[in-house]
């Protein structure tokens, strides 16, 4: 049960029970193990739905259905797959996207990637972790796949008690799958990726990167297999230099490359040390892409983070000849979109140079927005254009 005035976040269509909210007089969260499934109601005993709670955790509960004829399990999470799916379908022509995206689909928690027949799924929740025999079943019932892997290696567990695995739940799971995306056929690692394999979520970003092309010489920073840097050599780059701390997401980029004919320049070492090499190297780019891991994944790291990017935005400025274009990324939700614009300027003027943004990207639609919870909200990239003050 829910304190006086605590549904109306809920009411709004939010999916979240803070601790704070509960009434733990009458229903004390202790009770409670984590993953158990419950019903939420007000203040005034009317039902709000059914959740998972967890007590150890500032996020006691998450709603997983308002109708109380439809309690979890099974049958609802074959409902949500089939609604996802529909809208997946409607967009994409081939099956490569992400299937399921958390709370944007009603499934906090849990998300789905599909590489054609084969699925990656992770799991974030002591509730749906509790869920996962259901899971496999719906997503078998739903997409027939014939091979799913749990990829439950996120820090994020650590905060709802649960351990980090990689295990197959079906099937066998290639060690690499093919993706296809920009006329690039890029070959990805699965179980030995980053996340879920593939960046499905830049898409969009590459695509408009990929516009600007033509003719460039390209530095994609963070390339992990090369998403960004290897569809610009498709679309006629000049020259690729992709930068990456990680051999194996360097040798699959290398693998694509083979593959597609193409040709790039693989350079393995941190980021910022690297930027700082091939600046004191005198080399020069007209398109830089940088792509950092999320640097601001609490709030209590964001002015840390903040400076990580404010710095990493000026080493990226510092590659690009006199009329450059600049895609800064940042998939930290507790960066906001003025700041990391905001970091662009302040590099441009440290630098005596004049910065422009012509283009806004987000995520791709396979990671659909709930407009009532902006944590969903979480992908922002700017292209500039970086030319000489005068």
């Amino acid at each position: 049960m829910l304190k006086p005035q605590e549904e109306r976040r809920l009411q709004a269509g939010h999916l979240w029970i803070f601790s704070n909210e509960v009434n733990v007089a009458a229903t004390p969260l202790t009770a409670f193990t984590p993953g158990e499934h419950v019903q939420v109601r007000s203040s005034h005993d009317r039902f709000l739905g059914y959740a998972y709670v967890n007590p150890r955790t500032l996020i006691s509960g998450r709603l997983l259905g308002r109708d109380p004829d439809y309690p979890p399990g099974k049958s609802l999470l074959v409902h949500r797959f089939k609604v996802a799916l529909a809208m997946r379908e409607r967009l994409y022509p081939a099956p490569f996207y992400r299937l399921a995206f958390g709370e944007a689909d009603l499934l906090p928690g849990l998300v789905v990637d599909r590489y054609g027949s084969v699925l990656v799924a992770q799991i974030g929740t002591a509730g749906m972790e509790a869920m996962k025999g259901e899971i496999l079943d719906a997503l078998v019932k739903v997409i027939d796949p014939t091979a799913v892997l749990w990829k439950n290696d996120s820090s994020i567990r650590e905060l709802e008690g649960l351990e980090r695995y990689v295990e197959t739940a079906l099937g066998q799971v290639p060690d690499m799958v093919e993706v296809p995306e920009g006329g690039v056929v890029f070959r990805v690692p699965l179980a030995a990726g980053q996340k879920t394999g593939w960046y499905f979520d830049q898409a969009g970003n590459r695509a408009l990167l990929a516009r600007h092309a033509a003719g460039q010489r390209v530095l994609d920073v963070f390339s992990y297999a090369g998403s960004f840097g290897l569809q610009a050599a498709r679309a006629g780059a000049a020259e690729v230099t992709c930068v990456d701390s990680s051999a194996s997401a360097l040798e699959a980029a290398a693998e694509t490359a083979a593959a597609n004919e193409l040709e790039v320049e693989l350079l393995k070492g941190d980021a910022f040390d690297m930027l700082e090499a091939l600046h004191a190297d005198r080399r020069r780019f007209d398109l830089v892409v940088i792509d950092p891991p999320a640097f601001i994944k609490r709030k209590k790291d964001h002015p840390k983070g903040l400076a990580a990017y404010r710095r990493l935005n000026q080493l990226a400025m510092q590659m690009l000849d006199r009329d450059g274009l600049l895609l800064s990324c940042s998939c930290s939700y507790h960066l906001g979109p003025g700041e990391l614009t905001d970091s662009v300027q302040r590099a441009a003027r440290h630098l005596g140079r004049f910065a422009q943004l012509i283009g806004v990207g987000a995520q791709a639609p396979d990671h659909p927005v709930h407009p009532a919870i902006e944590e969903t909200r979480y992908l922002r990239a700017f292209l500039f254009r970086v030319v000489d003050s005068c």
